[in-house]
């Protein structure tokens, strides 16, 4: 069992490393084209000044001057570059926190068991349309807080990643090897109710007599399905609600490229939630809350020390 758990470690570390890996290779790729743009600048305001040298003729509009065009599409040009990176940053920065905010989660567990018993397929696109709901509507909410000068909300936002950093450092710290047994239970407690809930409706209408013997069979699987899709939806969205995934979508949607953190997010969540609902009960019994816990604090606590190399647009 312990070697198991820390294969599974490993595997994560990994996969963070990776995460990583690509960041800072997209960060470089920003410098070297960075560089490259202001030597296509130089070169430019260089053939400025020998076409007003040679006094060759330009066609320009009325009004218009030719360092004013060179200076125009080089900003445009810088732009687009800025907005590229900053989009697949966005992207990473939103993965990276999910995963390691959702696995052995509340909604993550409540996948696991929904799935033990019912249609993986179906419970996975009910969280998943929970979770892309959630996503969507915390990444609006952030992006709302952009009417706040940017530099003031960048570096709130770095406070609160440094602060939820340790946080999860601190209950890594505390925390048992066995610990995530409460998130566990929790979940199954859920999970169980609205099964009751739903069998005793059925029993009603069966002693009532307002189902049909003939029922037709098809529309009993519809019927099903549609059920078992609108309780994982619910269980998942009250789940996630207030949860700490929320929190940082909209931390990073108030400092980040809101259509990356949006895609990042969905990415994340599709992750979790598919290893949640493929090989829940084995990935539950087996996952060490605690190492996540403290992997996660040191992501957080990374993106809030990127502040002192990312600076505010």
């Amino acid at each position: 069992m312990g070697l198991i758990i820390g294969r599974c470690a490993l595997l994560f570390i990994s996969i963070v490393f990776y995460i990583f890996c690509g960041a800072f290779c997209i960060s470089h790729y920003q410098s070297i084209k960075s560089e490259r743009n202001r030597s296509s600048e130089e070169e430019l305001k260089s053939v400025e000044r020998a076409q007003h040298q040679l006094d060759l003729p330009v066609v320009l509009k009325e009004g218009e001057d030719l360092s004013s065009i060179v200076d125009e599409t080089v900003a445009k040009a810088r732009k687009n570059e800025t907005a590229d990176v900053s989009f697949y940053h966005a992207i990473l920065a939103s993965f990276s926190v999910i995963i390691v905010s959702e696995l052995g989660d509340k909604t993550w567990f409540i996948a696991a068991i929904m799935a033990m018993r019912h249609s993986r397929l179906t419970v996975f696109f009910g969280a998943m349309t929970a979770l892309t709901l959630m996503t969507a509507l915390s990444a609006g909410l952030g992006w709302a807080t952009q009417v706040i000068p940017r530099s003031l909300t960048f570096y709130i936002s770095t406070a609160l990643f440094a602060l939820f950093g340790l946080k999860m450092l601190h209950e890594g710290y505390h925390m048992s090897p066995n610990d995530g047994q409460d998130e566990y239970e929790e979940a199954h407690a859920e999970v169980h109710k609205k099964q009751l809930l739903r069998d005793t409706e059925r029993v009603s209408e069966m002693e009532s007599g307002s189902t049909p013997r003939n029922e037709n069979s098809t529309y009993a699987i519809v019927r099903f399905v549609s059920t078992l899709f609108l309780e994982a939806f619910t269980l998942t969205f009250l789940a996630e609600w207030g949860d700490r995934s929320q929190l940082t979508t909209i931390i990073l949607a108030a400092r980040e490229n809101v259509y990356g953190v949006v895609l990042g997010g969905i990415a994340g969540h599709a992750l979790c939630t598919g290893i949640a609902v493929i090989g829940g009960k084995l990935v539950a019994t087996q996952i060490s809350v605690r190492t996540v816990t403290l992997i996660g604090g040191v992501v957080f606590i990374m993106f809030a020390l990127s502040a002192f190399f990312i600076r505010p647009e």
